[in-house]
């Protein structure tokens, strides 16, 4: 007999009187992050390596167009993963689907062409839509809407996120950057220039990895994730949200183009007018729904600053960065793991924060305002390092303080967002509105992209502006989002 939803509420498991089934989420989240982070890792710096040394012979500007395009989609092919599992699927059978595409996107990618470079990064961005929306909304169907470890619990979820985060740009920058390795394919007789498709497959393999833990421990999770009730003939909002999905994402990837930069004025004004638009409803899901988008645009800003270091923190600790240790030299994918292992050691300290305090701790409001001021003054930190590239290369120190604030500000707004939005959110449009919060940083990333399009690493004062107007950008976002800090709270009735 199936353990109901309940009974998994109930029961107490290994992560400090969590639900069991958490164990079972956070290690496969685990493994897929470390999929996706070991190739987020490489991506841009396999971009713009000289195709004689392996790589693809782009410049910056087209490997943050790229970079920015890929993330974006990702994010944005969310929103039909959550609807078709609500729907459908249900999210433990879109989990293990979703898993099985993004495998077959890095094994792809590991495969040294570029058909299947694009490819690959298509099939990743499929795979992760599916999966990444409907395990999030296991977590949270684990809790009661009024459980007290509901928060602790996502920042624990969000800590098997960098464990997996911490692992895969040290073992894929390894086998694609580090010299070490290249002398043993060499010594194999094999190309040393094919390093980087070693690191794509070692990506590969760790999704794999995530599959299979699931699929063993899946019993954990009773009956939270299983299959729905399909109405017969209810296919036509399907239709429409995969058909919405994939306007918004072309209409997107236009605007790349010089004649359709307008088009990129939509990424403020659509959630703005979402935000009025339901406002002015008089109901609570409506009230709550304004409350989700006022979240979406302070996400959306804060993942497009974030998401500058697989951009331009990448070229900065490749091109301006001494990355030596003891005299060892060590790849640059390697910053990578700061970000992760900061949360690893963090996430605890808020986790057990956000307990001790209970009832008393912040609002989710204030929360994120207070994770736009952290994220502000990491780039804030940067304008003297961007002054000191005019000397030579600079300390990784300057890049290791970067990360750490990034990381503070990164534990008060995300691992929160999705516990908010899962509080928010319509018990039948779980899935959905994780989707939607996705398309957040969907966008994110692709402003990410675009801002990192103005990058240099040749001139200090263009790069020394270019880190202040991040920061401003991120500033006026936080005063504006404290201001409306009473406003959101009574949009969202009640809920913190």
């Amino acid at each position: 007999m199936a353990t109901s939803s309940m009974d998994v509420t109930a029961q107490r498991g290994p992560f400090s009187g969590q639900p069991r089934g958490l164990s079972t989420l956070f290690f496969a989240e685990l493994w897929e992050r470390f999929s996706y982070y070991g190739m987020r890792a490489l991506l841009t710096l396999f971009i713009v390596t000289p195709i004689a040394s392996g790589g693809m012979g782009l410049s910056s500007v087209d490997a943050a167009r790229v970079y920015g395009n890929y993330t974006m989609a990702v994010y944005l092919l969310s929103i039909p993963g959550g609807y078709i599992a609500d729907r459908y699927l249900g999210a433990r059978q879109a989990v293990l689907i979703g898993g099985s595409i993004i495998a077959l996107g890095h094994f792809s990618l590991a495969m040294p062409t570029t058909t299947t470079f694009y490819l690959g990064l298509a099939l990743v961005a499929i795979g992760t839509g599916l999966f990444k929306p409907n395990i999030s909304a296991m977590v949270g169907d684990l809790y009661r809407p009024d459980d007290d470890r509901r928060d602790a619990g996502f920042s624990i979820f969000y800590m098997g996120i960098n464990i997996g985060g911490l692992m895969a740009p040290i073992i894929t920058g390894f086998l694609a950057q580090a010299p070490e390795f290249k002398a043993l394919l060499s010594s194999w007789g094999l190309d040393p220039a094919m390093s980087w498709h070693w690191g794509f497959g070692a990506a590969g393999v760790g999704m794999s990895i995530g599959l299979l833990t699931f699929a063993r421990q899946s019993a954990r999770l009773g009956s939270v994730g299983l299959r729905p009730q399909v109405t017969p003939g209810a296919w036509m909002p399907s239709v429409l949200v995969i058909l919405g999905t994939l306007a918004v994402l072309g209409l997107t990837l236009l605007s790349d183009h010089p004649s359709f930069h307008w088009l990129r004025a939509a990424f403020l004004l659509v959630p703005i007018a979402a935000v009025v638009w339901f406002a002015m409803r008089s109901d609570l899901d409506g009230q709550r729904l304004a409350a989700v988008f006022v979240f979406f645009i302070a996400a959306m800003i804060f993942w497009a600053i974030f998401e500058q270091a697989g951009i331009t923190i990448a070229l900065f600790g490749l091109d301006l960065t001494r990355n030596e240790l003891f005299g060892w030299t060590f790849p640059a994918a390697w910053y990578q793991s700061l970000n992760p292992l900061f949360v690893i050691l963090l996430a605890p300290l808020f986790a057990a924060l956000w307990i001790k305090l209970g009832p008393s701790q912040p609002s989710s409001p204030v929360k994120f305002a207070l994770g736009l001021f952290f994220l502000g003054l990491s780039f804030l930190l940067m304008v003297p390092a961007a002054m000191l590239t005019a000397e030579g290369k600079v300390s990784p120190l300057w890049l290791v303080g970067l990360f750490f604030l990034q990381t503070v500000g990164e534990l008060l707004l995300s691992p929160v967002g999705l516990s908010t939005m899962t509080k928010l959110a319509p018990p039948k449009l779980v899935g959905l509105i994780l989707g939607i919060w996705f398309l957040a940083a969907a966008w994110g990333n692709k402003l990410a992209g675009i801002l990192g399009g103005g990058f240099t690493a040749a001139d200090p004062a263009a790069l020394t502006q270019f880190f202040l107007q991040q920061a401003a950008m991120v500033g006026v976002a936080t005063l504006a989002l404290f201001l409306l800090v009473p406003w959101i709270k009574q949009l969202m009735g009640g809920v913190r």
